[in-house]
């Protein structure tokens, strides 16, 4: 009896320290990514840059709409790259779900435009395992400096009398 119950037990023990290692390597996989992401973004690679999103993406970016097409987002990193000198982004936190087939992120960003200015931020994004791939699946991302306001009123704000 004693015997099946300690063969039990470093059964259970096995298991759950196999799904441990299981979560710990898509932890490091998807934060593995997420850096090679940063750093072609930082070669201002578009095509490698585009790369990283699943073909259903969505990307939320401040003061515009969402962009839900990988057009749409080729277009959007490719404005990006061009008025930005530097830019990089460090995750802080990785969650990977049980199933191991989706992960979030959470980080801080730093750019630096062609004029000069600075900008940093944080980002969220959620990233779905595809096969053996990481893609992401959402990107959302925002600067911490103050909003700036608008420099003239948008048509129709005028108030009528």
């Amino acid at each position: 009896m004693k015997t099946k119950q300690f063969v039990l037990g470093v059964c259970v023990a096995l298991v759950t320290l196999g799904a441990a290692f299981a979560g710990s390597a898509d932890e490091k996989a998807v934060r593995d990514a997420d850096e090679e992401w940063s750093k072609v973004a930082g070669a201002k690679d578009l095509d490698k840059t585009v790369a990283f999103y699943a073909d259903d993406a969505i990307v939320m970016p401040p003061n515009q709409a969402a962009v839900t097409t990988k057009d749409g987002i080729r277009n959007l990193w490719k404005g990006f790259l061009d008025s930005l000198q530097e830019i990089s982004w460090k995750t802080t936190r990785v969650e990977v779900a049980k199933s191991g087939e989706m992960a979030f992120l959470t980080g801080t960003y730093e750019m630096t435009m062609k004029d000069g200015t600075k900008d940093h931020g944080k980002y969220c994004e959620v990233w779905e395992k595809k096969g053996s791939t990481w893609k992401v699946g959402i990107d959302m991302f925002s600067s911490d400096l103050p909003a700036q306001p608008a420099s003239s009123p948008a048509p129709g704000a005028a108030e009528k009398k």
